[in-house]
């Protein structure tokens, strides 16, 4: 099999995965999108051991080497991130990026009118008086 097969199937994987992750929202479809990069990048790793060593007439296959220390690499990325993803979403009930990104900033407490949020509000003296009352 010529090269340029597993290469351009490897780069339409690796485009794919790009886009997964700058195009959604949801935190677990990026880490698949991730995984989707980097079994591209595993892919592009065994072809070209394989056409290296069939040029080199060696038998180090350190391109598949590199793969199965990726795949393990892969595999503690999706455990711990989708842990983090399930805790997080179980405090605040969403798994949604921006949504998340937002209360970090904290741009979902800013009031509207643009004030100080930890100012104390003071009211007229109509106000005062019903409170009061």
């Amino acid at each position: 099999m010529h090269l340029a097969y597993p290469a351009v199937l490897s780069a339409l994987l690796f485009c794919t995965g790009l886009y997964g992750v700058l195009a959604r929202r949801n935190a677990i479809l990026v880490l698949m999108s991730v995984e989707l990069m980097l079994n591209a990048v595993n892919l592009n790793l065994v072809a070209f051991d394989v056409w290296l060593s069939r040029a080199a007439e060696e038998s180090l296959h350190s391109g598949q080497a590199l793969t199965l220390f990726t795949i393990a690499i892969a595999a503690a990325e999706i455990g711990i991130g989708l842990a983090i993803v399930l805790t997080v979403h179980r405090n605040r009930g969403t798994a949604d990026i921006d949504k998340l990104r937002d209360t970090a900033e904290g741009h979902e407490s800013d009031p509207a009118d643009g004030s100080d949020s930890d100012a104390p509000t003071t009211g007229t003296a109509g106000e005062k008086a019903e409170a009061t009352a």
